[in-house]
């Protein structure tokens, strides 16, 4: 529209200059100039009118927003929607009541009833058939009255007594083995005579370290590898090089099995098929 409005502006401007300047006694050069000046302030004009016409549009006539038309809030449309409400809620009413009766009630009934049946296990049965009684009362009456005279209660708490009666402790046929108690003799001092330092490689990578005199016996070497946490009938000792079985016995000295100077011995388990 504002455009529009321009243009015809335009129109008319450029045919009153044409008309003055027919009519009028100047040249052509101030016509031109003329010209030039209304074109310029015609391009202004246009410009200023673009820009501004909108913000005072706006300003002059405020546009209204339109009013937002909601859901009609009569009495009839209440009432369909409290009538649903009662409807699903009384769904949801039936619903418990059926889960209460088919799930509920059966479980709390069932855990009632293994727990009355513990009861009753330790118990027995008379306490159901008596009067009830104070702890040990039962067998104080059992012992004053007479064995022909006994009543149910009576019997059946003999009978629960005798059957609770705890079972004689078998008698010992074999006697218990004897824990070996392993004493290694004293450790001799660095500078005493015949004093071989023996070290012994163990499968964790630790190395335990010992003097002994080279007149003790050798099985003394199985003793110390039992202390150590290797059990003989699992372990066995190994020379280093040549690598070789220790020879361990009762009447032979380390002395006799070549151990003379300081010795390292590897810790090794045994091999099933040698054993």
């Amino acid at each position: 529209m504002a455009a529009a409005r321009a243009y015809l502006f335009v129109f008319f401007f450029s045919v009153f200059l044409i008309v003055s300047w027919k009519f009028s006694v100047i040249g052509v050069k101030d016509a031109v100039r003329l010209a030039g000046r209304g074109l310029l302030l015609l391009s202004v004009l246009t410009w200023m009118s673009s820009c501004l016409y909108p913000r005072l549009r706006s300003y002059l006539c405020p546009a209204t927003p339109l009013p937002v038309e909601g859901p009609a809030e009569d009495a009839h449309s209440r009432f369909k929607q409290e009538k649903a409400r009662q409807e699903q809620q009384h769904q949801h009413s039936a619903k418990s009541e059926k889960y209460l009766e088919a799930v509920v009630k059966p479980r709390q009934e069932a855990v009632l009833r293994k727990a009355e049946e513990d009861f009753y296990r330790m118990t027995g049965q008379s306490w159901k058939l008596s009067q009830g009684f104070t702890l040990g009362g039962e067998e104080q009456m059992m012992a004053n009255t007479d064995g022909d005279d006994e009543t149910p209660n009576q019997r059946a708490a003999r009978k629960r007594k005798e059957l609770e009666a705890p079972n004689p402790a078998p008698v010992q046929t074999q006697l218990p083995n004897v824990k070996k108690i392993i004493t290694l003799p004293d450790e001799p001092a660095e500078d005493a005579n015949g004093v071989v330092k023996i070290a012994l490689r163990c499968p964790s990578g630790r190395t335990v370290r010992r003097r002994f005199l080279k007149t003790c016996r050798s099985t003394v070497l199985l003793d110390w590898l039992h202390k150590s946490g290797y059990s003989p009938t699992l372990y066995a000792l190994y020379t280093s090089y040549p690598r070789r079985p220790l020879l361990t016995r009762t009447d032979l000295s380390m002395e006799d099995v070549g151990i003379i100077t300081h010795t390292t011995l590897n810790v090794e388990e045994k091999d099933p098929s040698t054993s």
